[in-house]
């Protein structure tokens, strides 16, 4: 599917450029920079909900990890060990 955008005479110049050093069309650039930018504001749009449905199940129900609970497991998972996530508590 074809679509246009509207760019000014500086920020094109920028991508023409940018495409001739690295030997892709400008076409390729911005699809690259369009595709980069979509995936992660879909990353952060899921970290984002992930933390709000986190919090709405704290909220409920008021079970948690401390953060030095949550340090001490991340430590062992750093050192390679296979552990189970803590289990959230009162």
């Amino acid at each position: 599917m074809a679509t246009s955008i509207k760019i000014d005479e500086e920020l094109k110049s920028r991508v023409q450029h940018l495409a001739g050093a690295r030997h892709r069309s400008a076409h390729w650039i911005m699809l690259e920079a369009i595709t980069q930018y979509v995936e992660r504001e879909e990353k952060r749009e899921s970290f984002k909900q992930d933390a709000l449905r986190a919090w709405n199940a704290f909220q409920a129900n008021g079970k948690h990890l401390t953060g030095e609970e949550a340090d001490a497991w991340l430590a062992r998972l750093e050192n390679g060990e296979d552990t189970d996530v803590p289990e959230c508590h009162d």
